[in-house]
């Protein structure tokens, strides 16, 4: 895929339409962290094979981008989300350098803007540390993914004993300063336990230093049996 074409669309209606994510110095700040060799391979483990209709959410300012860009099947169709303008920017910037087209919506997570079993694949880096409603967001991924279709995620989460406690005392501050990223989620509980999913691995990798540790990546399988009514789940495991 030789052209960059990066397309806007409204966004759709908000969870907390009263609170607009706009984090001008955090996207700067966020540009200039060097993405280490270490960080390379999970990137890779994202981007790896993908084909068909694919969603990333929260691109950021695009660094996944040169990653599928290297990969692509020719049958890609990639699309992305990004509710912050001054990520949003960025990352447009950035499918151009990387010569990949995408379609670059503004919208959130809780509020996908696409019709139900919509995509092949749906990718997700670093992204529900920040979401502020993580099981309508987990709900909408299994909404808009085909029966069959594959959940890719690469996520920090909370840890255990005493390191817990510390993320539990700086989240509100590092709320504050990093875009919204709380640090002491159950995220990965969470995707296990929905009902929508099958799991096809999980791991965590030496990835992070405290408090932004444990790192756990894998993927998911939208369940093909039966039809789930995703109003009627309960909430899974995790904050």
């Amino acid at each position: 895929m030789s052209q960059s074409t990066t397309r806007s669309a409204n966004r759709s209606d908000d969870t907390d339409p009263g609170r607009e994510i706009d984090h001008p110095l955090f996207a700067v700040l966020y540009d200039l962290l060097p993405q280490s060799l270490v960080v390379a391979p999970h990137r890779e483990y994202l981007a790896r094979d993908l084909s068909g209709r694919v969603l990333e959410l929260g691109c950021g300012t695009g660094d996944q981008f040169p990653y599928v860009a290297a990969s692509a099947a020719d049958d890609l169709e990639y699309h992305a989300i990004e509710p912050d303008p001054n990520m949003r920017k960025r990352a447009i910037s950035a499918a151009h350098d990387a010569g990949l087209a995408v379609d670059l919506r503004d919208a959130r997570a809780e509020s996908l803007p696409y019709p139900d079993d919509a995509f092949d694949a749906v990718v997700s880096g670093a992204v529900f540390c920040t979401v502020q409603d993580p099981a309508a967001a987990l709900a909408e991924v299994a909404r808009v993914l085909k029966p069959g279709g594959e959940f890719r995620f690469l996520e920090h989460v909370r840890a255990d004993g005493w390191r817990a406690r510390g993320q539990d005392l700086l989240t509100p501050l590092w709320e504050r300063v990093a875009g919204g990223c709380h640090l002491n989620r159950n995220t990965v509980d969470r995707f296990v336990a929905h009902d929508a999913f099958a799991v096809e691995d999980a791991e965590r990798i030496g990835l992070g230093v405290f408090p932004v540790r444990p790192v756990v990546r894998g993927r998911l399988r939208r369940r093909r049996e039966g039809v789930v009514d995703l109003s009627d789940l309960a909430p899974a495991v995790g904050t």
